[in-house]
């Protein structure tokens, strides 16, 4: 037999050496965060954990676990006929649960006896958590941040990507979060992760970085969508970057946003439910005339009002107050074509921005 514990660190060092990361958790814990490239193969489903659950606190553990043992070893035969028969003795599995307990080892075991070298997560998912906490602390101020900050519609996304595009590091944040940053931010055919693996999705982006090229990001607010940014990542945004500012007119950042939010169109009453959450900030009449024009078609008129009196004055408010240390550097964009936010990714590459490192440590 072949089965040996191994920690979140060492797991996440030897990532590579693993050929399968396999998750036995339910498929609700799955879904809520895993490690990065891990399939889930439940040894107990939602409610098979339930029911032995509901066993455990109100009759008793001894039942509890002989109930559990005839349900985890039936689905551990079909993990084996669907799953596993293909494998060859070369197959290296890491099997983890919550806790690396037993529904993790009742899988271990198994393979490691049929022949397989098979690793099981010491501490289970909860010690990969520490491990993603603890590095979300550290790695945000070991990083050369270049942020990017503009209005709404002024192509700041767009940049990052043509950035991306040129070679350059990434942090693509509303990306991770899949949303825009805003009332109207929601995605269409993409929901947002949960607060945990968004977190993982951003740790495992950091980790990534190589330490001595600068990093791109885009200003944001504590929260992206219902999402929000660990702290220690927004104080090094804030604290240690020295901001540029991209500056495109009104009428080229309504093009931009009627390609950006192209959905909106073939869904008027969605819009206009989204709208109906300013009805605080801008007051019904205000609220009701946007609605209106949303279903007239203007769309024009709509997105330069709502620029103009709702999201530009909260985010030069907003974007003053974030990096109020330093001046920005002004990167004024004729329009948000892709050759021009090519050639400003490339200029932003290699322009000499007056940027200083983030010390390794805090001091």
């Amino acid at each position: 037999m072949s089965l040996t514990m191994t920690t979140a660190a060492e797991a996440m060092a030897a990532a590579g050496g693993y050929d399968t990361i396999i998750d036995v958790r339910s498929p609700s814990e799955f879904a809520e965060d895993r490690l990065p490239g891990a399939v889930n193969w439940p040894v107990l489903d939602d409610a098979e954990r339930a029911e032995v659950g509901t066993i455990y606190t109100q009759v008793s553990t001894f039942e509890a676990r002989k109930r559990g043992a005839a349900i985890v070893s039936r689905n551990i035969a079909r993990i084996i006929d669907e799953q596993v028969a293909g494998h060859a003795r070369e197959w290296r599995p890491l099997v983890y649960c919550w806790r690396g307990g037993q529904r993790s080892g009742s899988l271990a075991i198994v393979l490691a006896q049929i022949g397989f070298r098979t690793r099981q997560l010491q501490g289970g998912y909860k010690a990969f958590r520490g491990l993603v906490r603890e590095e979300l602390a550290a790695l945000p101020q070991r990083i050369d941040w270049r942020v990017l900050g503009g209005r709404t519609g002024s192509g700041k996304t767009r940049l990052l990507h043509a950035l991306a595009a040129e070679g350059a590091q990434v942090l693509d944040l509303e990306g991770l979060a899949a949303h825009r940053g805003s009332v109207l931010g929601g995605l269409p055919d993409r929901p947002q992760p949960s607060q945990k693996h968004f977190e993982t999705l951003v740790w495992q982006t950091l980790r990534a970085f190589a330490p001595d090229r600068p990093v791109f990001v885009e200003s944001e607010s504590r929260r992206i969508g219902k999402l929000q940014l660990p702290d220690e990542l927004l104080d090094a945004l804030r604290g240690c970057a020295h901001p540029t500012l991209v500056e495109l007119g009104l009428e080229a950042r309504v093009k931009l946003l009627c390609e950006d939010y192209a959905f909106f169109i073939d869904n008027v009453d969605a819009l206009c439910e989204r709208l109906q959450a300013l009805t605080e900030l801008r007051g019904k009449a205000c609220v009701a005339r946007w609605q209106a024009q949303a279903r007239a078609g203007e769309w024009a008129v709509l997105l330069a009002e709502l620029m103009q009196q709702h999201y530009d004055p909260l985010y030069d408010h907003a974007f003053k107050a974030a990096h109020d240390e330093h001046a920005p550097q002004p990167l004024q964009l004729p329009d948000g074509e892709p050759g021009t936010l090519a050639a400003a990714a490339r200029q932003l590459i290699g322009a000499p921005l007056g940027l200083r490192p983030c010390p390794s440590e805090r001091e």
